[in-house]
């Protein structure tokens, strides 16, 4: 007999060399493979006769085998076998490519399931290495598997049956009481029936209950790391300052502002540090929030530290905090890369004297030797392009500080809640009052001529453009234009006298800044990009946006590029060119027409392309989801939540017999993941 814990390689059938490809797929023993389910299933249950088909339709024949298998040698390495059914009314012909053990397997007389696509003719029909079977081996409903070469989906089936037939009952995870109340099946019946189910009814409920076991541990597992984090802290911030750095802005503050700011000093006053996630739009003014908690944090006797994930956004923020806090004698510096070893060296020890107040720099402030004397609040911007061991690098600079994360991608509440599980969340949903809104419009590659016109146009008034390529060079795979011969072409012809610059991912930093500071100072006046212009600084001036085979992009992406421009009080314009035939494409694309609030176009993005692709690479720390889907099962999310809140009101601790194995299986689902 096997158990969950029995190596892959003691399953008959699999041995040390297929193990390893078993490993390649991330299944190591008997557990991983139970739950590596299937992406999909060929239903056999339906057969048909070849006179009910349509010709090069794909079926499912019962057949009879009468004749042998003949063998032709087409060429060395080709072997082709053909032979004969019959479905009682018509002949089929069959013909198998290279596979001599299937074909030494078949019996004439005997009853087969044919499965492939049928062509047909006036007297016959053939089938081209069609899927064979015999009738009476009962498996109606075939598991389809992540395969590779060496490994196909069919024998990864076998193993899969083999493991289950020689294991005990799998232990059931969830009690009696909560499967009662939502409906679940017990887990041994779900994990066999996935695998192998014998209609779609008893697949829809074995589905159903490994998607809320699966989102309940993920859940239980959020809940108790984020309870985890309740530690006491020595930093409590007992006065707020916030109305005082209030008056020294030149402009009045939203309502959602003053509710963020307010969430954030309240939890900054409990005791416990803050651990909060502060999400705004482009543009929605989430640096004054972070300005308002800095001054308070400081005013009651702590540092502060601000880390941006480019130079430029680093420069930029220092230039605006600082000159509004010197006004309140707030000691401010900049630690970037580019800063001189020797200024490196004093603002340390200055940091480290406690006569820095605010450290605003890139990753270089989370180097080892970077100290401080009392750091009580720290803050991440474009949270995004920071990992989690990043955030946390900068939190341990102190003893349990409070820390901000912001970020302008929009999150549905609902996914940021689960995403960010560690955090609390704060939301800016309103912009301030006059921010441009901007006109976006979708056209096609004939219209250039009249685009470099408008931007012409836009320069003789004092006005500079970007223009963004989805690629740095050529591609042979896709038919694109890098950004590096595009802006070369644009200088030599249309813009010839123009100041262009170029500015792309595989530029060192410090030419990207000497780049991005040209452009904002005015200097260069057509920016030609790939995104990473995407965080960016704010350039007044900009007030056109071109961007090129714009259906490569997501929408979130596209929408985070429009945010670049309508920072003045000029009105500006998103040009997105798109030659796409597809309609899918197109109609993404007009969903950016239509929409300029962020959230309804995260919507729109997650629902075309799932949370996977929303975030890019997995940064946020959420553990991957083998059967459940964020967005398709939103619903039992919300019921798990509530279910998983339960649970723990009973019995934080999952001490309790009927909770043990849900404490097992959380430790398994979060075993990778480091917060």
């Amino acid at each position: 007999m096997l158990n969950l814990e029995s190596n892959i390689k003691f399953i008959k059938g699999v041995g040390e060399k297929r193990a390893e490809l078993f490993y390649k797929l991330g299944v190591f023993d008997v557990d991983t493979l139970i739950h590596f389910y299937p992406r999909k299933y060929e239903d056999w249950t339906n057969t048909k006769t070849v006179n009910e088909i349509e010709n090069g339709e794909n079926a499912v024949i019962k057949a009879t085998m009468i004749t042998p298998v003949t063998e032709h040698m087409v060429r060395r390495g080709l072997t082709l076998f053909k032979c004969k059914f019959t479905d009682g009314e018509t002949v089929i012909n069959v013909t198998i490519f290279n596979n001599k053990y299937l074909a030494k397997s078949l019996r004439t007389y005997e009853d087969y399931i044919l499965f492939g696509k049928i062509e047909k003719n006036l007297t016959s029909a053939s089938m081209s290495s069609p899927k064979i079977e015999k009738a009476a081996d009962g498996i109606k409903i075939h598991p389809i598997y992540p395969a590779t070469d060496r490994l196909n989906s069919k024998a990864i089936a076998k193993v899969v049956k083999t493991a289950l037939d020689n294991l005990g009952e799998i232990p059931e995870t969830i009690s009696t009481e909560i499967r009662e109340k939502y409906a679940l099946i017990p887990l041994d019946r779900a994990i066999r029936t996935i695998h192998f189910p014998n209609s779609q009814q008893e697949y829809m409920k074995a589905r159903e209950r490994l998607i809320f076991e699966e989102l309940l541990i993920l859940q239980l597992g959020l809940l108790k790391l984020k309870s985890s984090k309740k530690e006491k802290t020595d930093v409590v911030i007992n006065d707020d300052y916030s109305q005082e750095f209030i008056s020294l802005l030149p402009f009045s503050l939203t309502n959602a502002q003053k509710r963020a700011i307010k969430e954030c000093i309240d939890d900054m006053a409990k005791g416990f540090p803050m651990r909060r996630l502060l999400q705004g739009d482009v543009g929605s003014g989430k640096t004054a929030v972070a300005g308002a908690l800095i001054y308070t944090v400081i005013k009651n006797g702590y540092q502060t530290a601000l880390m941006a994930p480019t130079e430029i956004l680093a420069t930029q923020h220092f230039e605006s905090l600082s000159k509004l806090l010197e006004k309140a004698g707030v000691k401010a510096e900049l630690l970037t890369g580019s800063v001189k070893a020797t200024e490196k060296k004093e603002i340390k020890k200055r940091l480290i004297n406690g006569e820095i107040d605010l450290l605003i720099g890139t990753h270089a402030i989370i180097q080892n030797d970077v100290e401080f004397k009392n750091l009580g609040l720290v803050i991440t911007d474009e949270q995004h392009r920071f990992g989690v061991k990043q955030r946390a690098s900068l939190a341990g600079k102190g003893e349990e500080v409070h820390t901000l994360v912001m970020s302008a991608t929009p999150i549905p509440r609902t996914l940021g809640l689960i995403i960010y599980g560690d955090l609390e969340i704060s939301v800016l949903d309103e912009l301030p009052p006059g921010r441009q809104e901007i006109r976006t419009d979708v056209v096609n590659s004939s219209y250039h001529g009249r685009i470099y016109k408008f931007i012409k146009d836009a320069i003789n008034r004092a006005e500079q453009a970007y223009i963004v390529c989805p690629l740095v060079e050529e591609s042979e795979n896709l038919d694109l234009k890098s950004a590096e011969e595009y802006a070369t072409e644009l200088s030599e012809n249309e813009f010839a006298g123009y100041n262009l610059g170029l500015l792309h991912g595989k530029m060192k930093p410090k030419e990207k800044d000497m780049v991005m500071k040209a452009f904002a100072q005015g200097d260069v006046q057509i920016l030609v990009a790939t995104t990473v212009i995407e965080v960016g600084i704010d350039v007044p001036n900009a007030t056109i946006m071109v961007i090129e085979n714009a259906q490569q992009f997501g929408l979130s992406q596209l929408h985070q590029l429009r945010g670049r421009i309508g920072r003045g009080n000029k009105k500006s314009y998103c040009i997105l060119v798109s030659d796409t035939k597809s309609q899918t494409a197109q109609n993404r694309l007009l969903t950016m027409k239509k929409y300029s609030d962020g959230f309804k176009i995260a919507d729109e993005d997650l629902k075309a392309r799932g949370p996977g692709d929303f975030f890019g690479e997995r940064q946020h720390g959420l553990p991957k989801l083998k059967i459940a889907d964020m967005l398709e099962d939103m619903e039992v999310l919300r019921k798990t939540q509530e279910c998983a809140k339960e649970i723990l009101s009973e019995d934080y601790n999952l001490d309790l017999p009927k909770n043990k194995q849900l404490c097992v299986e959380i430790t398994k689902m979060f075993k990778d993941i480091d917060y």
